[in-house]
This record gives C-alpha cells, structure tokens and sequence, in this order.
C-alpha cells in the first residue's frame, strides 16, 4: 500500500510546532457546569484564565503529545498538526443562542486536501459535561461518498473493513455511534440484501472509543490511554482514507 501523501519528512512535533508535555486538566468538569449555570459574556471573561490554562492549553498540549506518539503507526498515510475547536458557539441557525459551548473539543486529521469535515481523523477528544472520544470519518457526501459505497460493495475491500469493524467490537470499541447520517434504506443502485447493506446505508463512517476513566482527566496517565486506544482505531482510518481518496 502506497503512502498516501508522500514519505514522511518532518516529526510529527516539528510539523505541529507546540510544546506538549500534557500534565492533566484543571478538574474532571467542574468548570464546565459552572459555564453552564453562567452563560454570559462577564462570567466567562473573569474565568477566561481558568479556560485558557486549565483546558484550552492542556488540550493543545495533549493532542500534540498524541500525534507525536501515533504518527509512527500511520505508515501508509501522514498526520496534520492538531485542531482545537473555538469555546464559541455558533447561533446563527439555532433557535438556542447560549453563546458558549459546554465542552473544549479537538482532532488529530489525516493530511488531505478535503473539507475538514470530510477528513478522516484519528482521534476525536471531546470533555466537559460530557467526554467523547472516536476515529474515523464523520461525514461523506458527493463523490467521497460513493468512493467509500464502492469499497463497500468491493468484495476484498469490502471484507477487509467487516474484519477491521469486528476487530474493534471485540476490543470495546463502538461501531454505531460516530456517524452525520445513517440511511433508512440502501442506497439507489445497490441490491438491498447485500450482506454489507448497513454499511452502505451510513454517510459517515467512526468508532467510538470506550469510556476513559474520569480519574484519568486531571493526569498526564489520560496520554497513555489515548495512545493505546488510538493505534487500535489506525486500520480503520487509513481503511477510510485509500477508500475514499
């Protein structure tokens, strides 16, 4: 298998350019509720150092650190520097317009000229009120869409992701969650009892991780976790990235 954007030239630490060194988060969620009770612009501001030093640059910091020990088992693709989403909501099409959101997300992409919602990622972290973590590819449309329907209904490739799904089922990962939208029938052109119906029926494509220990939020140790569970999703994700190049 061939990489998919060229040999890599840079450690992964070089090409994001942040000093890591995670040491834990400020607490396993407080803040968060508090943000919650106090969704206005005076009460964030006054706890702005709080967010930017106990969670907004541990996150950098800790996404850095993953991607740095990740990047060797991506051998057939290349990994871009991480992403930190911004603490701002969007509310221009929400009828809910609390300005802040209630958790600090961010992802490591696979290198690729596409939408970043259209990228697979090898790790989704999401905490606050709530702790999410997954891989994988989010959302698929147009012709990445039908690459991905075509590697289906391959009978190799098409095989070789079942394995890859069951693989991760068996280590406690979930298969039904990270997804945009899930089809109510096969689509157009595909025989409806093809043994891979569900798999055509998603326009998105992830697992989810299991359940970090809440004690691990507030310790470098949550590096290790992340690691571990990280490299398991790697087949998948670089399954997703040559199917749907």
């Amino acid at each position: 298998m061939a990489k998919a954007s060229g040999a890599k030239t840079k450690s992964a630490k070089a090409k994001t350019g942040v000093v890591g060194g995670f040491e834990g988060f400020l607490d396993e969620g407080k803040f968060w509720k508090a943000l919650g009770k106090n969704q206005d612009r005076d009460w964030f501001m006054s706890h702005k150092t709080e967010f930017e030093d106990g969670w907004n640059q541990p996150m950098k910091a800790l996404l850095h650190d993953v991607q740095v020990k990740i990047d060797a088992a991506y051998q057939h693709c290349d990994l871009d520097p991480p992403k930190v989403f911004r603490i701002f909501r969007d509310v221009r099409f929400s009828k809910d317009k609390t300005p802040y959101k209630t958790h600090i997300a961010g992802m490591i992409p696979v290198k690729r000229n596409a939408n970043v919602m259209e990228t697979p990622v090898a790790l989704y972290f999401h905490v606050g009120l709530e702790t999410a973590v997954a891989a994988g590819l989010y959302m698929m449309d147009g012709p990445v869409l039908a690459r991905y329907r075509a590697a289906v209904v391959d009978e190799k490739r098409g095989k070789e992701l079942t394995q890859i799904l069951t693989r991760l089922e068996r280590a406690g990962f979930g298969t039904g969650t990270m997804h945009h939208d899930i089809l109510k029938k096969v689509p157009k052109g595909f025989d409806p009892e093809h043994p891979r119906a569900e798999l055509l029926k998603r326009k998105g494509l992830g697992v989810s991780f299991p359940a970090p220990p809440k004690s691990l939020l507030t310790s470098k140790k949550l590096t290790a976790w992340l690691v571990e569970h990280a490299k398991k999703a790697v087949p998948l994700v670089e399954w997703l990235v040559f199917a749907t190049a």
